[in-house]
This record gives C-alpha cells, structure tokens and sequence, in this order.
C-alpha cells in the first residue's frame, strides 16, 4: 500500500443541494460555424451516470448524475467556493432530506465555470429527488500526499480511493498509474492556464478528427482515469515536456471551439515519474461499482 498521510488529514461535513440545469437563452456556435440549442451544464441528469460513454449525446458540457451547489446564485462565492475546494473524487455524499433520505452517493469529481460538484447516484435514487433535497458530503482528501513520491502532488482525492486504483511503484521512484485514455499535449484546451487545479477542471478538445481517432479519444466514459501527456499541474496548468497529470472525466464531449471532456485532476508530475499504462477499467464506476456498473 502506498504510504500516505492521510492519518493527519482533516474531515468535513459540507451540505449542499441539487442544481437546475441553466440555459444561456441564445444560439451557440460549434467549431464548424454551426449553431445548436442542447440541454447542457446542471441538472439532476436523470439518464447519464458514471460508466456511461462521454460522447454521442445530444449535449454539450453534459454533468452526469448530481450537479450539486452551495450557492446557485453566486456560485463563485462562499459557501459554494468551500464546496468546490473541499470536495474530492470519492467521497460519499448522503441525502439527508427528502424523499430518498438516508441514499449514498459518491463523489465524482468538479467541473469549473458551472461551479458544480457531480454526484453519482442510482437512477432509481435521482427519480425521487427534488432541487430542495440536501445533500452531506463527507468532504476528505485536500493536503493528501505521497509520502514516499514527494515530487509527485495529489489534488482532490479521497485516500480510501487512491488505495483502490492499482497504482504500482516502479524502479526510479515511478509510479506506474492505470488509465483508459491518453491525451497529448496539443488537445488540451479550456482551462490551460488556470493557476488554480484544486477545483475545477480542463478541457481536452476534440475538434480534429484524426487526433480523436489516433488516441481513441471518443472511447472516454465519464468517470475515465486519463492521462494528460506533457502538462503540469502542480502550480496551473501548464504544459511541460516530459510532465504527466492524471485526472478524472467529469463532463461530455463538447461541441465549442477549445472545448471538449472536462478532466478534474487528482495527480501530476512535473518530472517523468508517473507511468501511465492503458486499462479499459480504470473507471470509477468500475472500480467503486457506482454508475452504470451498480
């Protein structure tokens, strides 16, 4: 087992609830020069869970399961900017009101701009909900490291999770990091640049075909383990040669300019010690048996 320290980790309760889908009320235009209207960010997204592929539907920046919020009105003010920092990939989620009262759910990562946390339950579950039920995130996982691996940082991720994910050491201080997909520097989109990884997300942009077909690209679930090729995160997200990140899928394919699936990072490198390594089941709901795998 990898050493951690998360024995001197600190634990929150955080409440928060479900949010309306939300809606610009005008055209978009795609990367092609096409205008669309499609359901979008937010939502208690009744038919989407992790597991479920990233592509192919009739949305764009779609949130599966739970887009959860603190604040709907300001969402980037307090107490949602709490929300989104403290809550990491893993972590359970509780309804504590409402009619499926007492129903878990698990933490599947946060997608910026929306400001939400998305929450994976049972459809059976989202069927009952309401936008006034609460929600409790048992929120653990900020300040997480590697205490053997101090060059490689962790963001955003409940330790039991990190256990789970099949990481091996390797020779030379590696890691070797099972992943579904990975993505080259060149498709990083949305979001490069951004000082802040500790919540929020970056886009892997998908608007040259060929690219999309050389690293499989389409094949993306949500919940996928990817790997983002030559990009740092370790103070922003920055491109770096030889740098490895890890993150989480957490919205669909998209079909703006810059645009494409969300990835939440949970792991980067600024220097070639992460090894990633293709597994089709590195996905959380294969992994934690949530999703479309309940």
């Amino acid at each position: 087992m990898l050493k951690t320290n998360e024995d001197k980790l600190v634990e929150f309760s955080l409440l928060c609830t479900p949010g309306m889908p939300r809606t610009r009320r005008s055209w978009r235009v795609d990367h092609k020069g096409n205008p669309f209207v499609l359901p979008s960010i937010g939502g208690i997204t009744l038919n989407v869970v992790a597991g479920d592929p990233a592509f192919g539907w009739a949305g764009d920046h779609v949130e599966p399961g739970v887009s959860a919020t603190a604040n709907a009105e300001k969402y980037n003010e307090f107490p949602n900017d709490s929300l989104q920092l403290y809550s990491c990939v893993g972590n359970s989620a509780e309804l504590v009101s409402g009619e499926a009262k007492g129903e878990k759910g698990v933490v599947i990562g946060h997608h910026g701009g929306s400001e939400h946390v998305v929450i994976d339950f049972a459809k059976e579950v989202m069927a009952k909900m309401t936008y006034e039920d609460k929600i409790m995130i048992r929120a653990r996982g900020q300040g997480l490291q590697l205490t053997d691996y101090p060059d490689i940082k962790l963001f955003n991720l409940e330790p039991d999770l990190l256990h789970q994910l099949s990481i091996d050491p390797l020779e030379g201080g590696k890691l070797k990091v099972p992943v579904t997909t990975m993505a080259p520097a060149q498709c990083m989109g949305s979001g490069v640049g951004d000082l802040w990884v500790a919540s929020g997300d970056y886009d892997i942009m998908t608007s040259d075909p060929d690219t999309v077909k050389q690293y499989n690209l389409d094949r993306m679930r949500f919940g996928d383990f990817v790997a983002l090729l030559d990009h740092d995160n370790s103070y922003g997200r920055a491109y770096k040669k030889g740098a490895v990140s890890i993150g989480i899928v957490v919205h669909s394919d998209c079909f703006l300019a810059g645009h494409g699936p969300g990835i939440a990072t949970i792991m980067t490198c600024a220097q070639s010690l992460i090894e990633p390594v293709i597994d089709p089941g590195a996905n959380i709901a294969d992994i934690l048996k949530i999703g479309n795998r309940r």
